[in-house]
C-alpha cells in the first residue's frame, strides 16, 4: 500500500492549500527544453533562469547529479530542479536516468519540505524522457520522502 496520491493533472499546478513544492529531474549538461520544464517554464521563469545559472557557475557551487536546487516561484510555491539524469537520451547510449542521483535528491528534497512545511508535487519522475521505471523510483519516493511524513502526490498529465 502506498503513501503516495497520485491525480490525473498538471504538476506545475498543485491544487492544494499551503506551501508546496514541484519536484522534476534534470540533466547534468544544463538542458531545459523538453518535457515538464516547458510547461513550467510558461507558468513560471525562475525555475529556468534559476537553474541555467546554477550550470552556467557550477565550478563555484554544487551542481551535479543528486544535487537540488530549491527555487522560489510564488509566495506558497517552491520548485526543486533535482538533477537525476545523466545527459539525455541519444543514440544507443542508454537511458540517462541516474537512480542513486533521484535516491539522493530525494533524500536533500525531504529536508527542505520538512523545514519549509510543504508537501511535495511531482509527475513521474526520472520516467519520461528519462528513461527510467516508475517501479524502480516509487520506493524511493517512498522511503524519502513519505515515509518522513512528507505528503507525496504523483500527477499522470491527462
Amino acid at each position: 500500500m502506498t503513501g503516495i496520491r497520485y491525480v490525473r493533472g498538471d504538476a506545475t499546478v498543485p491544487s492544494v492549500k499551503g506551501v508546496k513544492v514541484i519536484a522534476h529531474v534534470c540533466n547534468d549538461i544544463g538542458g531545459w527544453g523538453k518535457g515538464l520544464v516547458l510547461a513550467l517554464s510558461r507558468r513560471r521563469p525562475e525555475p529556468e533562469a534559476a537553474y541555467r545559472a546554477w550550470h552556467r557557475d557550477r565550478a563555484a557551487n554544487a551542481f551535479g547529479l543528486g544535487a537540488v536546487q530549491l527555487v522560489q516561484a510564488e509566495r506558497y510555491v517552491w520548485v526543486a530542479n533535482m538533477i537525476g539524469q545523466r545527459g539525455v537520451r541519444t543514440g544507443g547510449k542508454g537511458v540517462p536516468v541516474r537512480y542513486e542521483a533521484i535516491d539522493t535528491a530525494l533524500d536533500r528534497l525531504a529536508g527542505h519540505a520538512l523545514e519549509l512545511g510543504a508537501s511535495v508535487h511531482m509527475p513521474r519522475i526520472g520516467c519520461g524522457l528519462a528513461g527510467g521505471r516508475w517501479s524502480r523510483v516509487e520506493p524511493l519516493v517512498e522511503e524519502r520522502l513519505v515515509r518522513r511524513g512528507i505528503p507525496v502526490t504523483v500527477y499522470d498529465h491527462d
